[in-house]
């Protein structure tokens, strides 16, 4: 026996002391997102479209003992936004959830429909990093910037050709940034959910045949909850990752794997 302690195994996943700028977090992913880095100890901005719905929930972390403030913003109305994102002081982790799909045949889609998916799922994106990067390298912080792709980014669908287009460019995106921003320390990932199971998505499995066809993609045999995006998240905006960039962690209970 000796008197050392015990070595932790884990490092840590807190994060007291920093800022997180959650895009679309006004329901679903994005929520469940905000809920899972203020539990941690972020401060939270929550940014979305609906003011009433940040509000409740701002309401509720804070409740809970959370930190949380609220960014209106419409990202369709990009350079309000780029502003909005300007003014709201540091933020040492981004995570870029916000995004669209409309599932249409490839011969249907109209140019508005694939400019207003490639607007929202990648050019958003693009230039709300652009803003917190710089921010971040003239701060000199190792920060962490996470965005929002799919399972579609690594594979085809039918009916889903405008979204997988622009899931793919967040996946190049994500490489890209991370090798130019690892000299500034500062790490870029992406998280790929399978079907998650949201007040959009319920709807789609109404279908028994959509439902079993799905069901019969994801080899774990179920779509994915909130909370198991919202963890991969917290992992990636946390020291516990300190050494992964560039990467998607697949949150798709096996269904790339096939």
């Amino acid at each position: 026996m000796t008197d050392r302690a015990m070595p932790k195994v884990l490092p840590s996943f807190q994060l007291d002391g920093k800022t997180a700028l959650v895009t679309g977090a006004g329901r679903g992913l994005g929520e469940g997102c905000a809920r899972a880095l203020a539990e941690a100890g972020a401060d939270v901005i929550l940014m979305s479209r609906t003011a009433s719905e940040l509000e409740a929930l701002a309401d509720e972390i804070r409740q809970a003992g959370g930190s949380a403030r609220t960014a209106v913003a419409d990202l369709m109305a990009l350079d309000d936004t780029l502003a909005t994102v300007a003014g709201l002081g540091p933020v040492d982790i981004l995570v870029n959830n916000a995004g669209t799909n409309k599932p249409q045949p490839f011969v249907d889609v109209s140019e508005d429909t694939f400019d207003w998916i490639m607007d929202l799922n990648v050019k958003a994106v693009f230039r709300i990093s652009q803003v917190v990067v710089r921010d971040m390298i003239a701060r000199g912080i190792q920060g962490s910037v996470i965005h929002m792709s799919s399972q579609m980014g690594h594979v085809g669908a039918p009916n889903r050709t405008v979204y997988c287009t622009s899931k793919h460019a967040i996946e190049g995106l994500t490489k890209a940034m991370a090798v130019e921003l690892a000299t500034h320390k500062i790490r870029v990932n992406a998280v790929g959910p399978t079907f998650i199971d949201t007040p959009l998505t319920r709807p789609f499995f109404e279908s028994e045949e959509f439902k079993q066809d799905t069901l019969g993609r994801i080899a774990l045999g179920e779509v994915g909850r909130i909370e198991d995006v919202a963890s991969a998240v917290l992992y990636l905006a946390a020291p516990a990752s300190r050494m992964v960039t560039g990467t998607c962690l697949l949150v798709d209970g096996g269904w790339t794997a096939r």
